[in-house]
């Protein structure tokens, strides 16, 4: 999509800091972290968000959660743990309508969120 962020990142019309990549997934730093560690996960493939996924989505969606624990242990924060999360929607605060797993770690955190 030619509106969207994510896809213009994938496309390399936007600049990104690369933490991790694979066939269908990339890995890069959020430009506005909350955490000492925030590392976005994004599909190749435009997905909206979670509500879309499908059982074809199935390697995809694995993929990003494989991506999400290399980038925790790559980042150091896989040991004493992390938040792995997705938002849906603009009542979660999903601004980027491209599907996408926040790695969230670097201290302690607590409950609720944010």
């Amino acid at each position: 999509m030619s509106d969207c962020l994510f896809c213009r990142i994938l496309a390399g019309e936007l600049p990104s800091e690369a933490v991790a990549s694979t066939d269908t997934t990339y890995a890069f730093r959020d430009i506005n972290p909350v955490m000492p560690t925030h590392v976005l996960v994004v599909p190749r493939q435009h997905i909206e968000n979670a509500h879309y996924l499908r059982s074809e989505h199935g390697e995809v969606l694995a993929d990003m959660f494989q991506v999400a624990q290399e980038v925790a242990s790559s980042e150091g924060i896989a040991e004493r743990g992390y938040r792995l999360v997705l938002n849906v929607g603009p009542d979660a605060l999903n601004s980027v309508p491209h599907l996408h797993i926040h790695v969230l770690g670097g201290r302690p955190m607590g409950w609720p969120p944010g």
